[in-house]
């Protein structure tokens, strides 16, 4: 594995699983005020396309973070639709 591959999936591993605290707290308190429904909506949409150029360039770290990043924020949005208001 190149040395460029692996910054990729550092990078790609620290940029998805930030989104694992905010999940979790969203479910734990059971609210998601604090969270725009824009903000939720633009995150799942921009990470679908970074999921889809990923694959289409075959990038392996693009391809497996972004999948991760894409269930993470989905269920945020879930979290948003369901305790946000």
């Amino acid at each position: 594995m190149a040395g460029n591959e692996i910054l990729g999936f550092v990078g790609g591993a620290l940029t998805s699983l930030s989104l694992v605290p905010q999940a979790w707290r969203l479910f734990r308190l059971k609210s998601a005020r604090e969270i725009s429904l824009p903000f939720s909506s633009l995150l799942l949409a921009g990470i679908a396309c970074w999921l889809v150029y990923g694959i289409s360039m075959g990038l392996m770290p693009v391809i497996v973070w972004n999948a991760v990043s894409l269930v993470l924020s989905f269920t945020m949005l879930i979290a948003k639709l369901k305790y946000g208001r």
